[in-house]
C-alpha cells in the first residue's frame, strides 16, 4: 500500500489572495490581516478547511483578502451564517470577523446568542470606537463626549465594553489584543486552541475618523500602561515595577508597587476565574493599566457537538422514509369535480 503524501505546510503567502487590499492608508486592519495570515501556518490550518464569515463594515472586507472559503454576509448576521456553516460541516475551522458597530449594534443579538450557545468558532471584533465605513458616526463603544456627525455636541451614551458583553453572554473565552502589537498572534493562537466560542476584542486604530484614540496605552512610549496576562504568572506591568493585587476588604483590584522584586502580594493570573476576568475588564484605565491577552479561558461543551449527538440519538435504529413521513397523520381527499352551489 502506498503511503499518503504528507500535506505540505502552508506559508503566510498561501493565505493571501489576488485582491487589492482596500482600506485607508495607515488603517489598523492591515496589521490585523498580516497577523492572521502569519498565524494560520503556525496553528496548522489549511485554506481548504477554513472559512471566514463577516458582516458589514470596514473589517468585513476581510474574507476577500484571505485565500480560504468566505462569506461577506449582511449587517450583523455573520453569526447566523457561521452557525449554519458549522452545523453543516463541524470539521470546518470557522472565523467570524466583525466590528464594534456590526457586532454590538445591529448584530448584538446575534453575537449574544452565538456566545451563549458556544459554537466552536473564533470571533474577532475590531474595535475602533467609531463607524468607519459610513463616515464617522459614533458607535456602541464610543466614549462619552465623542464628537461625530451623529453626535456634534458629544455622545451622551455610556459605551459598551465588548469583553464584558462577551462574559455576560457566557462566552467561555475572552481575550484582547492590539492591531499592531506583536502579542496579537499569541492571543489568536490561544483563541484557536480553545474549543468553543472564542471572543477576541482587537483595539484597531481608525486613522481617519478616530485616530489615536487608544494612544494612551498603544503608543510605544505608553507601553507601561499595558498589562499582558499570562496564565500562572503574576500580573505585572510598567516594566515589572507595578502589579495588581486583590483588596480583600473591598473585593476589588488595586495597584501595588514592586519593592526589591517581591511579587508575593501580586495576583497570579488564573484564566479560569470568571470573577477576576470581570474585574480586569472593568478596571478604569489611567488609574489602572489596560488588561490584554487571554482574560478568560474555561472550555465548555460546544453547540454543534450537542446538535450532532442529539440528531444521532433521534435517528438511531430508524430508516429514512420520506413517503411515510409525508403520509403521517391526518389525510384529506380533494374532490376532482367542483360541487354544485
Amino acid at each position: 500500500m502506498n503511503e499518503l503524501t504528507p500535506i505540505k505546510p502552508s506559508t503566510p503567502k498561501d493565505w493571501e489572495t489576488d485582491q487589492e487590499v482596500r482600506w485607508c492608508p495607515g488603517c489598523g486592519d492591515y496589521a490585523i490581516l498580516k497577523a492572521v495570515q502569519r498565524t494560520m501556518p503556525e496553528i496548522g490550518a489549511t485554506p481548504e478547511n477554513t472559512v471566514f464569515v463577516s458582516g458589514i463594515g470596514c473589517s468585513s472586507r476581510f474574507p476577500y483578502y484571505m485565500e480560504t472559503y468566505g462569506f461577506h454576509t449582511i449587517h450583523g448576521r455573520a453569526p447566523a451564517v457561521a452557525t449554519g456553516v458549522k452545523l453543516a460541516n463541524p470539521d470546518l475551522d470557522v472565523w467570524i470577523v466583525t466590528g464594534d458597530g456590526d457586532g454590538l449594534s445591529i448584530g448584538g443579538n446575534h453575537t449574544m446568542h452565538i456566545l451563549r450557545r458556544n459554537l466552536d468558532c473564533q470571533i474577532l471584533l475590531f474595535n475602533n470606537e467609531i463607524y468607519g465605513l459610513t463616515k464617522g458616526q459614533y458607535s456602541p463603544t464610543s466614549r462619552v463626549g465623542t464628537r461625530s456627525p451623529s453626535t456634534p455636541f458629544g455622545s451622551v451614551d455610556r459605551p459598551a465594553r465588548p469583553c464584558a458583553f462577551a462574559l455576560g453572554s457566557r462566552a467561555p473565552f475572552s481575550g484582547r489584543g492590539i492591531d499592531v502589537h506583536k502579542g496579537l498572534p499569541t492571543v489568536l493562537k490561544a483563541a484557536h486552541a480553545h474549543r468553543g466560542a472564542a471572543f477576541v476584542e482587537i483595539f484597531q486604530n481608525c486613522i481617519v475618523y478616530n485616530a489615536d484614540v487608544f494612544a494612551p496605552f498603544t503608543e510605544k512610549a505608553n507601553a507601561g500602561h499595558q498589562l499582558w496576562l499570562e496564565h500562572g504568572e503574576p500580573m505585572l506591568f510598567a516594566g515589572g515595577t507595578r502589579g495588581l493585587a486583590l483588596d480583600r476588604d473591598a473585593l476589588a483590584l488595586k495597584v501595588v508597587e514592586i519593592v526589591d522584586g517581591d511579587v508575593s502580594g501580586v495576583l497570579v493570573h488564573d484564566q479560569t476565574n470568571r470573577s477576576i476576568a470581570h474585574m480586569l475588564i472593568e478596571m478604569p484605565f489611567g488609574e489602572f493599566p489596560m488588561a490584554l491577552g487571554v482574560l478568560y479561558d474555561d472550555p465548555a461543551p460546544t453547540f454543534e457537538n450537542a446538535v450532532v449527538a442529539q440528531n444521532a440519538a433521534a435517528s438511531e435504529g430508524k430508516v429514512a422514509d420520506l413517503q411515510k413521513l409525508v403520509a403521517k397523520g391526518q389525510t384529506w381527499m380533494v374532490d376532482k369535480e367542483p360541487r354544485e352551489a
